[in-house]
């Protein structure tokens, strides 16, 4: 069977670089699902993206934004890594996940995730315990 699997930024940051206090629990994840498909939208591309520049979450390790378009350009190389664009009914599940009574600015990116990955039918993959419980197929590594 050929699962797909969409994976949280996290989960693509400690696979993108070594350091990562989650990089080995990856790595294995990865390595032993290596028949399935890996999927990225565009928000978790661009989170990635930002986050492997952004100097106060990898130290010495930043990259620049060429360096991280050049790491992308070699995982992308993997016929397992995919790219999916939003899908139909993202919207309305989008909107029923975020509606809370106060603000909360970390529950609009897990809501749409969690929106995306319904929607499609994905399993979600995570380091976020938090978003076990969330009506959609998800593993917590």
């Amino acid at each position: 069977m050929n699962t797909l699997n969409f994976l949280d930024s996290n989960v693509w940051l400690a696979l993108f670089w070594g350091r990562h206090i989650h990089a080995e629990k990856a790595r294995e994840w990865f390595e032993s699902h290596g028949s399935e498909q890996f999927l990225f939208c565009r928000f978790t591309q661009l989170t990635l993206l930002s986050l492997l520049t952004t100097e106060q979450i990898m130290g010495t390790d930043v990259k620049t934004m060429a360096d991280a378009w050049a790491l992308w350009d070699l995982v992308w190389a993997d016929s397992r890594i995919a790219f999916l664009s939003e899908p139909d009914g993202l919207d309305g599940n989008f909107r029923k996940r975020s509606q809370l009574p106060g603000g909360s600015p970390k529950v609009w990116a897990d809501a749409y995730l969690l929106a995306f990955a319904s929607a499609a039918g994905l399993k979600f993959i995570t380091f976020d315990r938090a978003l076990r419980s969330q009506g959609v197929d998800v593993l917590v590594l």
